[in-house]
């Protein structure tokens, strides 16, 4: 009765090495870098011929989510909000991003 219903998510693992595979890099990433990465996988994933691989889309996601912790580390007064849009940027679903694609 009282366990989470929550459904387990089957990519925590790889997440979780993209994570650390890439924190020091993307902690050394200025706004312009920051950027880059941002538009380039809009484009990517708004392009209807382009199909991100699980890991592509994962590395996008998860440098999105650390970048977000850098920025909350930095400016302690949007810590809060940087930890929400890391969660949130964590959470995505490669599942999910296959079925906007269809």
């Amino acid at each position: 009765m009282a366990q989470d219903n929550k459904p387990l998510d089957i990519d925590v693992d790889i997440k979780e090495s993209i994570y650390h595979k890439y924190k020091k890099e993307v902690w050394a990433f200025d706004k312009k870098d920051f950027d880059a990465l941002f538009f380039e996988f809009f484009e990517k994933q708004n392009d209807q011929k382009t199909i991100l691989t699980k890991e592509e889309f994962y590395t996008y996601t998860i440098k999105i989510a650390i970048y977000s912790e850098k920025y909350g580390m930095l400016y302690k007064d949007h810590k809060a909000e940087a930890q929400q849009t890391k969660k949130e940027w964590f959470d995505k679903k490669y599942s999910d991003y296959l079925e906007s694609k269809k």
